[in-house]
This record gives C-alpha cells, sequence and structure tokens, in this order.
C-alpha cells in the first residue's frame, strides 16, 4: 500500500473552467466531494502495476503553436516502469513524424491514459516531462485516477511487428481537408481518444493536458465538411474534458483503424453544445456534445 499524502483532500482538484461546467450542469457540490476521493496527486500500486503491463500509452500533447494532439507510444509490456508513486518512466520509439516528438521537453505537459481494451480497465495520469533520453522520457504525476469502463468496445489487439524495433512505414501526411479516407475512417469508428487542455497559470498541478476515450455505436460521430458533432453521454461527470474546452477551445483527436493500424490524428476549434440543441437530436440518450 501507497503512504503517499494525497493533496487533493485538502485542495480542490479543479480549476475553474471544470468548477463552471460542473455548476452548470447541477453536480458542482456532489462532484467536489468525489474528485477530492478519487483523484491523487501519486498513483496507487495497483495503477503502477496497471500500467507496467501495458502494450502501448494514450498520449495528449501541445504543439509549439498551442494545438492539442493525440498520439500513441508503443512498446513490448514493461516499457512503462514505475519507480516510485509521482513517476513514470517511459522506454519508447516515438513514431516518425508524430509531433509527440516536439512535445516531449522538459517541463512540458503531457496527458496519459492507460487502456486495457481486452479488459476495459483504464487509468488517466495528468503529468509533466522531468527528462528526456534517447529512446524515452520520464514524467511526473500531478493527477492521478482511475475511469470506469463504460462505452469501451473489447477488442483482441496483436502487433504486426516488433514495438521495440523502428517502424519505417510511419510517416505522416498533413492535410486540412477531410478526405474519403479519413471520412471512411470517422464513419466506421466505435471509438476514438481526444485531449484538451488549459495553459498552467496559477496551479500548474490542476492545469496541463488531459487525454481521455471517447466510444459509442459505430457511426456516432456525425460528420459535416470539417465539422464533426459528438456526443457526451452520462458517466462523464467529472467534466474534465469538457472543462478545459470551457477555458480553452481547441481539442486533439485520434481515430484508428483498427484493421491496418493507422491512425487519423485531427486538431481544431472546438464548440459546446451545452443545451438541448437540434444538432444532438440525432444522438439518441446524448445529453450534451
Amino acid at each position: 500500500m501507497n503512504n503517499q499524502q494525497n493533496r487533493f483532500q485538502t485542495q480542490t482538484p479543479f480549476h475553474q473552467g471544470e468548477k463552471e461546467i460542473q455548476a452548470r450542469m447541477g453536480q458542482r457540490e456532489s462532484m467536489e466531494r468525489m474528485g477530492r476521493k478519487v483523484i491523487r496527486s501519486y498513483m496507487p500500486d495497483q495503477h503502477r502495476a496497471f500500467f507496467s503491463q501495458l502494450p502501448f500509452l494514450v498520449v495528449g500533447s501541445v504543439d509549439q503553436k498551442g494545438w492539442p494532439w493525440v498520439s500513441f507510444v508503443t512498446g513490448n509490456p514493461g516499457f512503462v516502469v514505475s519507480p516510485d508513486p509521482t513517476t513514470l518512466e517511459i522506454d519508447t520509439i516515438m513514431a516518425r513524424g508524430d509531433v509527440l516528438h516536439q512535445s516531449v521537453k522538459q517541463g512540458a505537459p503531457l496527458g496519459l491514459l492507460g487502456i486495457e481494451v481486452s479488459t476495459r480497465r483504464r487509468n488517466r495520469l495528468n503529468t509533466h516531462v522531468t527528462a528526456t533520453r534517447d529512446g524515452g522520457f520520464t514524467v511526473n504525476v500531478d493527477q492521478s485516477f482511475g475511469n470506469c469502463p463504460q462505452y469501451i468496445q473489447t477488442r483482441d489487439l496483436k502487433y504486426t511487428h516488433d514495438p521495440d524495433r523502428p517502424n519505417h512505414n510511419q510517416d505522416a501526411t498533413p492535410f486540412t481537408t477531410l478526405d474519403r479516407a479519413a471520412l471512411s475512417t470517422i464513419g466506421a469508428a466505435d471509438t476514438f481518444f481526444v485531449s484538451s487542455y488549459v495553459p498552467a497559470q496559477d496551479r500548474p498541478e490542476i492545469e496541463g493536458v488531459d487525454v481521455s476515450h471517447r466510444g459509442g455505436r459505430a457511426g456516432f460521430v456525425k460528420v459535416d465538411g470539417n465539422t464533426l458533432t459528438i456526443p457526451d453521454y452520462a458517466g462523464n461527470n467529472l467534466y474534465m474534458t469538457l472543462g478545459n474546452f470551457q477555458v480553452n477551445p481547441k481539442a486533439g483527436l485520434t481515430f484508428i483503424d483498427f484493421d491496418s493500424g493507422d491512425l487519423l490524428q485531427l486538431t481544431g476549434t472546438v464548440e459546446l453544445l451545452l443545451d438541448k440543441s437540434p444538432e444532438l437530436e440525432a444522438f439518441l440518450g446524448a445529453e450534451r456534445g
């Protein structure tokens, strides 16, 4: 068991944007009570062991122009090590052309999501980089918390190449308009990942980058030109992603083609649909968008 002191038992774990969204949804007081219990300034031993057995991590970052992105880092299980409750050491070869190459630098905020799709377990970390090196980097924990398995689609994943060896088919192709291939990937998706961030000002331990999972039935993301309309279903009551959007309306999205392994990485601006609006009428059970 850990003997770490959780600073969030005595201080709020939420920044102003998160508190504003919680209040608007009528859940401010209940989320404050819950947040102080479930959000930690360290990883419990169960989470440390969980991260160390994963074959990939989802990483949210911010590029040099202030745009958020979602990336993946991979390795054979054990490529992530936790030497103590506030540290993760990640040994990985980052994909060539991925914006993460630019973003991983001393002091940079990163959001991390560990997800085990075969068991639907997931845990999240909001962190900052404390060291970089050839073949990896080290992060220190700012916020640590688990998520429920709701909306995670169960899959059995396998590598088509050794993740500890460079893959020379990882070049990125930039674009500004969604083409037929991109539309097909989004239209077939039952899963994507989203990153958001608030620039650190007063309390960097609760301001920074967050990355999370979103899921639904295939086709749950509506596309109109370059605009995506995304439902937000019951269960997301901490409102960390929406709280970040409240302050800084920018998002990074990544969709996966699970057959080919290709990633579709997007970044852009956000408009919150917090009240009943015509855009949400097509999404059964959606509370927001």
